[in-house]
């Protein structure tokens, strides 16, 4: 495993097998899809290599089902759940990349009076849906899972005042 560079999707496959007890790569798929992805996408094809690479790294160990299609299901190795745990216990922190799109058309000069209302409008939609989210099952939450939903609650929240904010600015620039 001396040259395995494990990225935040292996840890991700990690996470979500840990959490499952034992899933197949589509289970992590749906499991990720269903959780975090609102706040970590991974594409489905990574989930997949990675759990390959997991499997051959001797993190993850399989299962084949004698029932139905015979599908691989995985679980994390003593090693596995060693080097998940690790990474859970890191400090280490790396700096986010936002990646929001209507940022970067703002940069490349879009007109801030066509995009601003759309963006305001699908990051308060988004708001209502995590705020919405909190009060159906936020008791049912781990303590950490609540606080990734209050992350994401904020961030919506700023996005929301950001772009109430170029608008009303554009509203006040003299004409272009």
């Amino acid at each position: 495993m001396a040259d395995l560079r494990l990225t935040t999707s292996s840890f991700l496959v990690l996470g979500v097998i840990d959490k499952l007890g034992e899933a197949s790569a589509y289970d992590v798929k749906v499991e990720a899809g269903r959780t975090v992805a609102p706040f970590w996408s991974v594409p489905h094809a990574q989930v997949y290599a990675q759990c390959d690479r997991l499997l051959a790294a001797g993190l993850l160990s399989q299962v084949r089902q004698e029932s139905g299609r015979g599908r691989r299901v995985l679980a994390l190795t003593d090693r596995g759940r060693c080097v998940l745990r690790d990474w859970l216990d890191d400090p280490g922190f790396v700096p986010v990349e936002a990646r929001e799109r209507g940022i970067l058309k703002l940069w490349f000069g879009a007109r801030p009076e066509l995009i601003a209302p759309t963006q305001r409008a699908e990051h308060e939609k988004t708001l209502g849906e995590y705020e919405e989210l909190a009060d159906s099952v936020g008791e049912l939450l781990t303590s950490g899972q609540r606080e990734a939903l209050e992350f994401g609650i904020r961030y919506e929240r700023m996005m929301s005042e950001f772009w109430e904010w170029v608008q009303s600015r554009d509203e006040r620039a003299p004409d272009r």
